[in-house]
């Protein structure tokens, strides 16, 4: 999508601090980050939210998260402890409709969020 943030950040338009990238993700530092670890990962093609992701269908929820594992690794949150977060609606906090994990880790995260 032309209008895209993400998308415009997959195709290099943006720059932004990539973590991460393999086929068919993206991952890099959130410019506001929650936590010390807050990485955004992002399917590079576009997919309005987590239900649109998961209806693909196509392996793509499976690429999404095998990269936030592997940036939780990479991060040195794995053994500890971190939380993958998808925001799914206005509702629920999502503010680009470009489907992302949040990938939060470095501190105690404390239930329920908010």
């Amino acid at each position: 999508m032309s209008d895209c943030l993400f998308c415009k950040i997959v195709a290099k338009e943006i720059p932004a601090d990539v973590v991460l990238e393999t086929d068919r993700a993206l991952a890099f530092r959130d410019i506001n980050p929650q936590a010390p670890t807050h990485v955004l990962v992002v399917p590079k093609e576009h997919f309005q939210d987590a239900a649109a992701l998961a209806a693909a269908d196509d392996g793509w929820a499976d690429a999404v998260l095998q990269a936030g594992q592997a940036v939780a690794e990479q991060e040195g949150v794995a053994e500890v402890g971190y939380r993958m977060v998808f925001n799914t609606g206005p509702a629920a906090g999502q503010t680009v409709f470009h489907v992302h994990l949040h990938l939060l880790g470095g501190r105690n995260l404390t239930w329920p969020p908010g």
